[in-house]
């Protein structure tokens, strides 16, 4: 009896990102060879016809365009490009979105594809993800659109999304895990040399200042203050003190021009302190929990592992410089 064959199709759109598409592509052709069967039919599209012209320039051959009759898709990906917010406006590709995805067993997006899905409405009611460096505009262009930053990977229901390029292996490496079980989702681990489970979540890549100064000239100017001494103590009250207001009326003003409370921007701006420290030198965790304003080195960790996903010690190992 022959053994039933996923089809699972990847959208392009012109300018698409290359990993995000062939990323994913690799992982499940290199299902099918683990699996000693074509486990995937593997479908390209694009949204026009002819060649699909990729970020790196890199000119991909489709295998169909939206334009055509199209099989029945079990799995549908949207990839990646970085113009999503302008692309995935025209209509003809979000009245196909809105078409075949629901008729799909599963879909979802790799990286600013959520963009896509978002404007099809595909999305409403639903947690996702996206590359960190547009998940705030994707949560406010989409407020129905519930967005989780820091996940590698989220899965609501019957729809998977990655996040930012890299991590459309890892989403394809899990529904590979879905599919065909563990250990062949091991051996394609091994053969791709990546991780079966990757470790914390993807804003320990992220370069942003989530601590940027935000609010009201005084407020901006009072965050660049313990941004420069993180060490200090920034409790409410020395805080207001150093804007003339009282504890209460600057807690609240905080809260209105930042979006969080003074102890959580205080507390995220210092994690930023000890990332700066743990890329650039050897100190000690003891030392950098002191220079961060970290009341010990356990502090440091659980705040650490708060924000970042990992532990000091890994952060340092991955991103530490070259002495």
């Amino acid at each position: 009896m022959p053994r039933p064959q996923i089809t699972l199709a990847i959208l392009g759109m012109p300018g698409v990102q290359l990993l995000d598409a062939c990323g994913p592509l690799d992982v499940f052709a290199e299902a099918n060879r683990q699996a000693g069967y074509e486990a995937y039919r593997l479908l390209l599209l694009a949204c026009e016809p002819g060649p699909l012209v990729s970020s790196s320039g890199t000119r991909l051959i489709p295998d169909a365009w939206i334009g055509e009759e199209i099989d029945a898709i079990d799995t549908l990906l949207i990839a990646g490009t970085p113009q999503a917010a302008d692309q995935y406006l025209r209509s003809g590709i979000l009245d196909w979105l809105r078409q075949r995805a629901p008729l799909s067993r599963r879909f979802g997006s790799v990286c600013t594809g959520a963009f896509a899905l978002a404007a099809a409405g595909l999305l409403d009611g639903r947690r996702v993800t996206t590359h960190w460096a547009v998940a705030q505009p994707l949560s406010e262009r989409y407020p129905q659109v519930t967005v989780e930053a820091d996940a590698i990977q989220v899965h609501d229901g019957n729809l998977r999304t990655a996040a930012g390029v890299t991590a459309g292996l890892d989403l394809a490496l899990t529904l590979v895990q879905e599919d065909l079980g563990d250990e062949i989702a091991k051996d394609v681990a091994g053969h791709l040399v990546m991780y079966f489970k990757r470790t914390g979540g993807q804003m320990q890549f992220s370069r942003q200042g989530s601590t940027s100064p935000t609010g009201r000239s005084a407020l901006q100017a009072l965050q660049r203050y313990v941004a420069a001494n993180p060490a200090l103590d920034h409790g409410v009250a020395n805080l207001a003190e150093r804007m003339g207001v009282s504890p209460r009326h600057f807690a609240r003003i905080f809260q209105n021009d930042v979006g969080m409370t003074p102890a959580a921007w205080v507390e995220q701006t210092r994690v930023n302190a000890a990332r700066e420290r743990l890329e650039a030198g050897n100190d000690a965790p003891k030392q950098v929990a002191a220079m961060c304003g970290f009341a010990n080195a356990d502090t440091l960790r659980r705040a650490f592992v708060r924000h970042m996903g990992v532990t000091p010690a890994e952060y340092r190992k991955r991103y530490a410089r070259p002495c």
